[in-house]
């Protein structure tokens, strides 16, 4: 199976890079992204682009993949509307249209967030805007297309959040950790990267995955 992965260098993608390059059913990995990953392996193929909205410049070098972890995404906090829907949405569709055209067996996967909101008309903003997404996702005639939406997530085999805020509360909250896995709304890196491969490679009965369902998928392991 061959992989394009969009966000590589947060804290979901790093966790997804690493399940993707320890997988044997993995054969390649395309980073495509504004940033690197520091990561060099065999499998491993990078792509630094800063215009996700314009995608034209590599286009070629985009099929051929069996699957796309889509992990790239912003914190709504001190947001307008607009905006976090330029980063949220637009670059999103923008790039699920390039993929869809070229790779039409493709499958393609979304991590949105717990909370939401598939009705597009709730009063907050985000879930709103996630739901959009989700729901015009869900539409495109992809093989297949599966939407993540983990709560908490606890970051494991050093994997880091590029947002220092969370990456303090993080170090605070490790001892912890034994005691929030054992929570629905919880999942950690490895496990919501391991069911994202997972469902890449065999596809699953749900569109939309929240942490409880992820941390079932990744009882297999």
């Amino acid at each position: 199976m061959n992989v394009l992965l969009f966000g590589a260098s947060g804290m979901i993608g790093q966790g997804a890079l690493r399940e993707c390059l320890l997988d044997p059913e993995v054969a390649n990995v395309l980073s495509v992204g504004r940033s690197g990953t520091g990561k060099q392996h065999p499998k491993l193929t990078k792509i630094i682009h800063n215009d996700l909205l314009d995608l034209a410049a590599i286009e070629e070098q985009l099929s051929g993949y069996d699957a796309c972890i889509f992990c790239l995404g912003v914190s709504s906090a001190g947001m307008s509307e607009e905006k976090y829907r330029a980063i949220t949405y637009d670059i999103t569709m923008s790039i699920a249209r390039t993929l869809v055209k070229l790779n039409p067996q493709m499958t393609f996967l979304y991590v949105t967030g717990m909370g939401t909101d598939s009705t597009e008309q709730g009063r907050s903003m985000w879930a709103r805007v996630k739901g959009k997404t989700e729901n015009d996702l869900l539409k495109m005639p992809f093989k297949g297309a599966y939407m993540f939406r983990p709560g908490a997530i606890l970051p494991k085999h050093g994997v880091k959040s590029k947002t220092k805020l969370y990456q303090f509360f993080y170090v605070i909250l490790k001892p912890l950790y034994p005691l929030m896995e054992r929570m629905k709304s919880v999942t950690t890196s490895d496990n919501l990267a391991w069911a994202m491969v997972k469902v890449a490679k065999h596809g699953h009965d749900k569109a939309i995955i929240d942490s409880e369902e992820i941390n079932r998928i990744a009882l297999n392991r």
